[in-house]
């Protein structure tokens, strides 16, 4: 016989499923839940558990759970995809924000980052990306000035890899990337929409030309209910 907290689970995607509780609305709370199903709390605790596991919620700190799972927007990891050009595929809703626009001396951490001297300029280019009408990415990148000589805000406004291919003729190749979740900061607070949210997926990347060389790093925060992370994996047959 199925355990209880699975039927509840698949009778919670099914309601999911056909709208019973959109996308973005708050589930009952868990005492309603455990009213609805005549069951314990624990149960109610464990469906929720894999509700969230399996992406159809997000636990919102003081507030519940609200409902995410199905319209997930899939962000390709080990691609190298600009936002205009992921966009465009999911044809979606988007505007991006130009917060800064530096031109200057990077600190220790990004000189290191970069592997360049102190003598090295960068540019430093922060943005807000904004889906239906909410700001959920926060990208900040930084480009070593000896491969990408200048950018204006309304390049950072478009599409930079666009001008760094077809202006500048650079041939972007591969990235290293690192995907960790984290609290958010205080400029992500001031930056997106965080609301109730308190985790941010983080991914940095070190992007290197045709070449191997390095010539930029980017940092990449994004609020989770509106994202999951793909990948495409194929095994080698082993020899043992």
């Amino acid at each position: 016989m199925q355990k209880k907290y699975l039927i509840i689970y698949h009778d919670l995607v099914k309601k999911i499923q056909t709208n019973v509780w959109p996308t973005s609305t708050m589930l009952p709370s868990e005492n309603e839940l455990r009213s609805m199903y005549n069951t314990s709390r624990e149960t109610i605790r464990k469906s929720l558990n894999l509700l969230a596991q399996n992406g159809y919620i997000q636990k919102v700190r003081g507030k519940g759970s609200v409902v995410i799972g199905i319209n997930k927007l899939d962000f390709p990891v080990s691609g190298i995809v600009s936002f205009r050009e992921l966009a465009n595929q999911l044809e979606l809703h988007a505007k991006t924000y130009v917060i800064a626009l530096n031109h200057s001396y990077p600190d220790l951490m990004i000189r290191e980052k970069l592997s360049i001297t102190s003598k090295q300029k960068v540019w430093e280019v922060v943005r807000t990306r904004e889906i239906a009408d909410e700001k959920v990415i926060l990208d900040k990148d930084y480009f070593n000035d000896a491969w990408v000589p200048t950018l204006t805000k309304e390049i950072c406004e478009d599409s930079i890899y666009n001008y760094l291919e077809n202006d500048c003729s650079l041939s972007i190749s591969f990235a290293h990337k690192e995907i960790v979740v984290e609290e958010p900061t205080k400029e992500d607070q001031e930056l997106l929409d965080l609301d109730g949210f308190s985790n941010v997926v983080v991914i940095r990347s070190s992007v290197y030309l045709e070449d191997a060389t390095l010539f930029q790093y980017t940092e990449s925060r994004h609020r989770p209910d509106k994202f999951r992370f793909v990948d495409f994996a194929r095994r080698i047959k082993g020899e043992n």
